[in-house]
């Protein structure tokens, strides 16, 4: 199985920027798809973004395009998610998840990390 990570989480002014890390350990993170999830006060959790595990197939929700990129470095096995332009909407804590496919479901993620707290300021 594989343990997640993740890192870069803070406090942040409104229009800033973040880059949130998954490091995975234990099996090679290349052998997952990645999924990005939030998890707002108050609400449930949500999908933000997923990335194959070869990087070429990429979901995102509606209320991040333009805004959020995943990525992947297979050989640092590391899963990164840029955030910029940040709302104070999208105050959260973050996770990262991976499992044999990339879908908006977190039912279909099977390992997560323990989450990123990200504070956006007005």
């Amino acid at each position: 199985q594989v343990q997640l990570m993740e890192s870069g989480g803070g406090l942040v002014q409104a229009g800033g920027s973040l880059r949130l890390s998954c490091a995975a350990s234990g099996r090679t993170l290349s052998s997952y798809c990645v999924g990005w999830f939030r998890q707002g006060p108050g609400k449930q959790r949500e999908f933000v973004a997923g990335i194959s595990w070869g990087g070429r197939h990429i979901l995102y929700a509606d209320s991040v395009k333009g805004r959020f990129t995943v990525s992947r470095d297979n050989a640092e096995n590391t899963a990164y998610l840029q955030v910029n332009s940040l709302k104070p909407e999208d105050t959260a804590v973050y996770y990262c998840a991976a499992g044999p496919s990339v879908n908006r479901d977190e039912k279909g993620y099977d390992y997560w990390g323990q989450g990123t707290q990200v504070t956006v300021s007005s």
